[in-house]
């Protein structure tokens, strides 16, 4: 599976089976969230809470919800307002 989904508006990237793998997808991922379109809705799936990513998001002006699903899983959620 992609790690990046586009279900209409919603970028969906699911980088838990990577990250557990001992991958770091980081880039990747801000480079796919500048790339969205203004009104993205951004949603990133992770097995833990990835502090430093959420810093990143929110060095590039994205406010981001943090919610834990079940174990090993979290959602953080924000929508790209401007360009990054």
């Amino acid at each position: 599976m992609s790690m990046v989904q586009i279900d209409g508006k919603r970028v969906i990237m699911d980088v838990r089976e990577r990250i557990v793998k001992g991958e770091h997808p980081r880039r990747e991922i801000l480079n796919t969230i500048k790339s969205a379109s203004i009104g993205s809705i951004i949603e990133i799936h992770l097995p833990h809470r990835a502090e430093p990513l959420v810093a990143n998001l929110q060095a590039l002006g994205l406010n981001v919800l943090v919610t834990e699903l079940e174990p090993m899983h979290f959602r953080l959620m924000a929508v790209k307002l401007d360009e990054c």
